[in-house]
């Protein structure tokens, strides 16, 4: 096989290998997850389960944005254990996982890990989504 054949073939599978990962990094919509995504308010949806730490650690700070922003932010918890296919859907690789929707549906961020109430504000904020 000649050089050029060679370097033919690795610019392929170089291209396709960027395509799947930008494919599973890139912005998703938010169909995956429940219609009261799009009524219009920004979103948090938490992407864990009940039996690992840091997602039951989350449980107070999704509860405390429940409380303190009712009507202006919508908070939903997926149990990746539960809805594997939602977890597929948003290409959850470790959970906790937040995805920041804004109140059109469209990502606009994401983390993982744990991530406090007050940085979870800012990340709004920092990303044009503003909750008060």
């Amino acid at each position: 096989m000649s050089n050029s054949a060679r370097i033919a073939i690795v610019v392929v599978v170089a291209v396709a290998v960027s395509a799947v990962i930008a494919a599973k990094t890139g912005p998703r919509p938010a169909t995956a997850v429940s219609p009261e995504v799009v009524s219009g308010l920004p979103t948090l949806v938490e992407l864990g389960s009940t039996t690992c730490v840091p997602c039951q650690m989350m449980e107070e700070v999704l509860d405390e944005l429940r409380d303190g922003y009712q009507e202006r932010l919508n908070v939903q918890f997926v149990n990746v254990h539960a809805d594997p296919d939602t977890a597929q859907a948003y290409g959850v690789r470790v959970i906790p996982t937040q995805v920041f929707l804004d109140a059109q549906g469209n990502e606009v961020f994401r983390h993982e890990g744990y991530f406090p109430t007050e940085d979870i504000l800012k990340a709004f904020s920092d990303h044009g989504v503003v909750l008060q």
